[in-house]
């Protein structure tokens, strides 16, 4: 067992538009900005009690840490819960389940009026503003979002690590081949480095995000979380400009998610066991001739 190497993300106070632009969007470089929700109505009203009252009946889905098998849907939810009780249980024990990408313009518009579009320079879609949800101890796998969009994440209650890879850390990180994250076997907490070596060579970005704290996640980035407290964040983000990536996040949303429910709904946990196998021999040779050349 081992250690990731990681370095903190740079922290700011506030920042100008040119500032952010020149800084942080141009050179694609994450940046933690504080202070920059305290002006929102949401800084001082959003907490679980709040989005309790609000929406406490409604019925969500629930996710884990469980891999997917066979020919289940890489998108399906472990069960589903009163919001009034998931935001009981997060607030009173640890637990794995999580919410994922919960559209607030569609569940809860009533909170669109809490916060502002940050003037920072980034185009967002404001069709799309999502919270997430975790309880203390749950993990959000690796991944980068299938988009490819920039993102600026925002955390309210409590307290998260997040640990960020830049794309060029992507061949250390052992992604599986037509998805967006990498084998789920891997704990990158305590990585097992005689069965992973190519860990060894991985650098990360790590920062703890504290109640109404604003991390700039450029597009094609991994990102690591782990709930230190339950509580939850919202995410707006910014569609690729580069051409490049623009083409890569069609790929991404209109062939690869529908490619690979295919497979599995046609060949189960045989295409699952193939993409992996793959994953580990590839990633391990590419760590073997690494140890060679620095060696």
């Amino acid at each position: 067992m081992g250690h990731i190497k990681t370095t903190p993300i740079e922290r700011v106070r506030n920042i100008s538009k040119e500032d952010f632009i020149k800084n942080y969007f141009k050179p694609q470089k994450p940046v933690l900005i504080e202070g920059l929700t305290e002006n929102w109505a949401a800084f001082q009203k959003w907490n679980l009690d709040y989005i309790q009252q609000h929406a406490g009946d409604q019925i969500v889905p629930l996710y884990n840490n469980e891999p997917t098998k066979g020919k289940q849907n890489s998108a399906e939810p472990a069960t589903e819960m009163k919001m009034a009780d998931y935001i009981e249980l997060i607030k009173t024990k640890p637990t794995d389940l999580r919410i994922f990408f919960y559209d607030l313009k569609v569940k809860l518009p009533e909170l669109l009026k809490d916060f502002e579009y940050p003037d920072i320079g980034l185009k967002f879609f404001k069709r799309l503003p999502v919270l997430f949800f975790g309880g203390e101890g749950s993990k959000v796998l690796p991944h980068y979002d299938m988009d490819l969009a920039d993102l600026v994440h925002f955390h309210f209650q409590g307290t998260k690590s997040v640990t960020l890879f830049s794309p060029k850390q992507t061949k250390y990180l052992y992604k599986i081949p037509f998805a967006v994250h990498n084998l789920e076997s891997i704990d990158l907490d305590h990585p097992d480095f005689e069965k992973y070596p190519a860990l060894q060579y991985l650098e990360g970005l790590h920062a703890i995000m504290k109640h109404g704290d604003a991390l700039y996640m450029p597009s094609g980035y991994w990102h690591y979380i782990k709930y230190l407290d339950g509580g939850f964040s919202m995410t707006l983000r910014a569609f690729p400009r580069h051409l490049g990536r623009f083409g890569n996040m069609l790929y991404n949303v209109f062939f690869m998610r529908h490619f690979e429910n295919v497979m599995r709904k046609s060949f189960g946990q045989k295409w699952i066991d193939y993409k992996e196998g793959r994953t580990f021999s590839k990633t391990n040779k590419r760590a073997a001739k690494l140890k060679k050349q620095v060696g």
